[in-house]
């Protein structure tokens, strides 16, 4: 597959990744070279990657504990001293393999330690891929809080090798599956039909989908790297799955980002055909493909208020107001909408009807 040419980096493919990650070792001659994982990176990703970089320039593994309660500030704190104690200089290099935590809490590691190092993300789910690697968005949780302290800042390089696809349980993929969804939902009304039939749809083209949904994201960012226009678009489904991510995160059973996306996505599509958007046979058609893949959750009383609270915490907000995105017939968006506290109760109502 072709690369593709972000603001900034490229993003490369399979074998050709490894032949660009290697020129840019050469090129840019690291004094030393820092590879984070978790602990299941370390063991099913690192073996495969570790003999592709073909370099005599020092390597140090640095391994974390995986899951989404390990981004926060004092995970950031114990890898900068760890640099530091490892001899980290400005001409060192951080590669992030691994999901979507590993690529937002390594870019924010590397984008402020000793005011900036680079950094390379190698991605190796299906939702590190298709998002969380790719647009120069780097951060930490605040308590519970999503993405709440955090910079933009772009790698040196992406690298995508799907064979570490091959590694993630299903649960994990379908994950992903949520933000390839939503491309196609705000910006490409044909790659959304994709979809539609999933008992028909042929995961031997997993990379052609893969490649689009990251062409749609870049394409997006391309236009306004720094959120103040169009990339806000990105955001349809997050207001409130973010919300209902934060309030089940410490839970018996916290959800997948792309789980508490997708949720996102069909309370966020009711809010759009109630404001006169989203033609009703449209969001029939989202919230029955959506439920169809990642069923249905339960809401109490108390969850859904304690979700409306959280949205006020959403780094779209201004001057105090929710703002969403909002779907304008599949394939186009609306963005700065806001919503009465009565409409999203609905669609929760609607939800669990």
């Amino acid at each position: 597959m072709q690369s593709i040419q972000a603001n900034g980096y490229s993003i490369h493919f399979n074998e050709s990744g490894y032949v660009a990650i290697h020129e840019i070792l050469l090129e840019r001659n690291y004094s030393s070279i820092f590879i984070l994982v978790d602990e299941n990176t370390n063991e099913f990703c690192l073996p495969k990657f570790l003999p592709q970089l073909a370099t005599e320039i020092p390597i140090e593994i640095i391994e974390i504990e995986a899951g989404e309660g390990m981004k926060n500030i004092s995970t950031c704190v114990e890898i900068w001293s760890i640099l530091s104690d490892l001899g980290a200089d400005r001409k060192s290099l951080l590669i992030n393999l691994g999901g979507g935590v590993i690529t937002d809490l390594g870019g924010f590691i590397a984008s402020t330690f000793k005011r900036g190092i680079d950094f390379i993300n190698v991605p190796t789910t299906l939702l590190g891929m298709v998002d969380a690697s790719i647009g120069g968005k780097n951060g930490v949780d605040l308590g519970t809080l999503k993405n709440q302290i955090g910079v933009i800042s772009v790698p040196q390089m992406v690298l995508l090798d799907t064979d570490f696809l091959e590694t993630l349980p299903q649960i994990q993929m379908r994950s992903g599956l949520a933000e390839m969804l939503k491309h196609g939902l705000i910006f490409d009304k044909n790659y959304w039909n994709q979809f539609l039939d999933l008992s028909n749809l042929n995961f031997d083209d997993l990379d052609a989908l893969i490649y689009r949904s990251i062409e749609i994201k870049n394409e997006i960012v391309m236009q306004d790297p720094t959120e103040n226009g169009i990339r806000k678009a990105l955001n349809f489904g997050h207001t409130l799955g973010h919300a209902i991510e934060s309030q089940f995160l410490e839970s018996a059973t916290p959800l997948l980002h792309g789980e508490a996306i997708a949720i996102g996505m069909i309370l966020e599509s009711y809010i759009s055909k109630e404001q006169n958007m989203l033609p009703k046979v449209e969001f029939e058609e989202i919230k029955k493909t959506l439920l169809a893949l990642f069923g249905k959750h339960s809401f109490s009383l108390n969850d859904k208020k304690a979700i409306q609270s959280l949205l006020i915490h959403d780094k779209k907000n201004e001057y105090g107001k929710v703002q969403f995105a909002l779907i304008n017939s599949i394939g186009t968006i609306m963005l700065n909408q806001e919503a009465s506290n009565e409409l999203i109760m609905r669609s929760f109502d609607d939800y669990e009807s």
